[in-house]
C-alpha cells in the first residue's frame, strides 16, 4: 500500500506553480469529443482523474495522443461506442460528463453511475431534467443511466438546485441543440466559465458563464481548437493553508487572485499576510473564525478540510459549518488523533484550537481531506503516516 511518511517541523518556504484546474480539465476533456477533428488542450493537470477519464475517451474510440504530461492532442472523429465502461466511472464521477457531450455529438449515450470520493450523496437529478428538457429520454437500469434524442432541441431549463456537473452537462448538450437554451439558476464556479470559454473557442455560442443565467444557441458542428486550462484555484487555496499552518513564506504562482478572494479573505482575517502575487506568509499562531461553505463565489466546500486543519492550530475556537456535502467532516477522527480538539454536531465542526499536532498514523478518508492530513503532518511533531494516498493523488500532482 502507498503512504505519506512526513517528519514535520519545518514552515514551508519557497515558490510553488500551481497546475491546471482538475475540475475545469474534466469537462474540457468530455467536451473535446464533441469536434470531428484534432482538439488540443494544454495545461492539463497530470493527476489520476484526468488519466482514468482519457482512458475511457480512448475505451469509445477517440484517439488520444499524449503529447506530454501537460498536453493532450483528442480527435473525436473516431468514436464508434457510446457505452462508457463501467470500470472506468467507478474511479471517477466525473466520467457522466461524457453523457451531455455524447448525447450532444451523437443524440445517444449509455453511462454507468459515477463513483468518486464518498463525501455525500450527489445526485443527478438535475442532469436528468436538462436532458429530458432538451428533448431525450433517459432511462436507469441496472446501475446505468441511458439517454438518447431523435433531435435535441433548446429549451427553458430552470435548476432547483444550484449543480456544477448540470450546468456543465447540459451546458455541452445545448450547444449542439436545434434552437436557444437558456439555463436559469446555473452554477458560476469558474471551471464552468472555463468549459464554456473552451467550447466557444470550438465554435459554440454561449453566453453568460460565470452568471446564474446562461444562454446558449446551438451550433451544427464543431471545429478544431487549442486552449489551455485555467489554473486550479482548489490545488491554490491547498498550498495558501499549507504556508500559513507551517508558518512559512510561499508564494504561489500561476494563479487568478479573483478565485481565491473567498479563501484570501479568511486568511487575511485570522492574520496571514497575503498580497495578490500571490504570497501568503504567516509567523506567528493565527486567529481564529466562523467559515461556512457555499457555491462560488462563497468559500468553496473542496477547501473546508484543509482550513478546518488550519483553524484547529488557531490561537481561539472557531466554526465551520459545512452546506453542500453530509459527510464532508470524516476527516476529524484523524485529525483529533493527531490531537486537534474538534467536536462535529451534524453540519457544523466546533473547533478549540491547539498549539501544534502531534506525530500520527492517519488515512486519508477522501481527497481534500488527505489533503488537510499531509499539512497536519508537515506541522506535527514527530513522524505522520498517511495511508490510503491514492484519493490524494486523484487531485494533485
Amino acid at each position: 500500500m502507498e503512504q505519506y511518511i512526513i517528519k514535520g517541523g519545518n514552515p514551508l518556504v519557497g515558490e510553488v506553480t500551481i497546475g491546471g484546474a482538475k475540475n475545469a480539465a474534466l469537462g474540457i476533456l468530455a467536451a473535446a469529443i464533441m469536434a470531428d477533428d484534432v482538439v488540443t488542450i494544454e495545461n492539463l493537470p497530470n493527476v489520476r482523474d484526468i488519466n482514468v477519464l482519457l482512458q475511457a475517451i480512448e475505451a469509445i474510440g477517440a484517439t488520444v495522443d499524449r503529447v506530454s504530461d501537460n498536453e493532450v492532442k483528442i480527435n473525436g472523429s473516431t468514436i464508434g461506442c457510446l457505452n462508457i465502461n463501467y470500470e472506468f466511472i467507478r474511479k471517477i464521477r466525473a466520467s457522466y460528463y461524457l453523457l451531455g457531450a455524447l448525447l450532444g455529438k451523437c443524440g445517444k449515450a449509455s453511462v454507468a453511475l459515477p463513483g468518486g470520493c464518498a463525501i455525500g450523496s450527489r445526485p443527478i437529478d438535475q442532469h436528468i431534467k436538462g436532458f429530458e428538457a432538451l428533448g431525450a429520454l433517459v432511462t436507469i437500469d441496472h446501475g446505468t443511466i441511458a439517454t438518447s434524442a431523435e433531435k435535441l432541441v433548446g429549451n427553458h431549463i430552470y435548476l432547483d438546485v444550484v449543480s456544477v456537473g448540470a450546468t456543465i452537462n447540459i451546458m455541452m448538450a445545448a450547444s449542439r441543440a436545434e434552437g436557444k437554451t437558456i439555463i436559469e439558476n446555473a452554477a458560476k464556479e469558474p471551471h464552468i466559465v472555463d468549459v464554456a470559454n473552451f467550447l466557444n473557442s470550438m465554435g459554440a455560442d454561449i453566453k453568460g458563464a460565470g452568471t446564474d443565467i446562461i444562454r446558449i444557441n446551438g451550433v451544427s458542428k464543431f471545429k478544431k481548437t487549442t486552449y489551455s486550462i485555467i489554473p486550479d484555484q482548489i490545488e491554490a487555496g491547498t498550498f495558501m493553508m499549507a504556508a500559513a499552518a507551517t508558518k512559512g513564506n510561499v508564494l504561489i504562482k500561476n494563479v487568478i487572485p479573483k478565485h481565491l478572494e473567498a479563501i484570501s479573505a479568511k486568511l487575511i482575517e485570522i492574520g496571514a499576510e497575503y498580497d495578490d502575487a500571490v504570497r501568503v506568509i504567516a509567523d506567528k499562531r493565527l486567529g481564529g473564525t466562523q467559515i461556512k461553505t457555499l457555491p462560488y463565489p462563497g468559500f468553496p466546500t473542496d477547501m473546508q478540510p484543509q482550513t478546518a486543519m488550519l483553524l484547529a492550530l488557531s490561537n481561539g475556537n472557531s466554526m465551520v459549518i459545512e452546506s453542500i456535502f453530509e459527510n464532508r467532516f470524516k476527516y476529524v477522527d484523524e485529525l483529533n488523533r493527531m490531537g486537534a480538539n474538534i467536536k462535529v454536531e451534524g453540519n457544523v465542526a466546533i473547533i478549540e484550537g491547539i498549539e501544534r499536532y502531534s506525530g500520527a498514523q492517519v488515512s486519508a478518508p477522501d481527497l481534500r481531506a488527505g489533503a488537510a492530513l499531509v499539512i497536519a503532518g508537515l506541522v506535527g511533531e514527530g513522524i505522520t503516516t498517511v495511508d490510503q494516498i491514492h484519493y490524494i493523488q486523484r487531485g494533485y500532482e
